[in-house]
């Protein structure tokens, strides 16, 4: 029993202690840069390939599927 606890123990302080050494991170921006990832068109995908205009053909097709009026209407 007391084997137990003492590997218990063992085991547990470690990651009781490793909590006390966390130190906060301060973020340092520079003016006028973004950090981030590029962003890119919605429609530059594999789907859409660059089709602009595929791509407001399928979402107006899918706010026409969300209009109650018009799903009551097409069906």
């Amino acid at each position: 029993m007391r084997r137990i606890l003492v590997v218990a123990m063992a085991v547990v302080l470690p990651l009781v202690a490793g909590g006390c050494g966390e130190k906060p991170t301060v973020t340092v921006y520079k003016q006028g840069k973004y950090q981030g990832k590029p962003d890119t068109q919605p429609w530059d995908n594999e789907r859409f390939k660059g089709d602009k205009v595929a791509w407001e053909k399928a979402v107006k097709a899918r706010n026409l599927g969300q209009n109650e009026y018009e799903r009551v209407i097409a069906h």
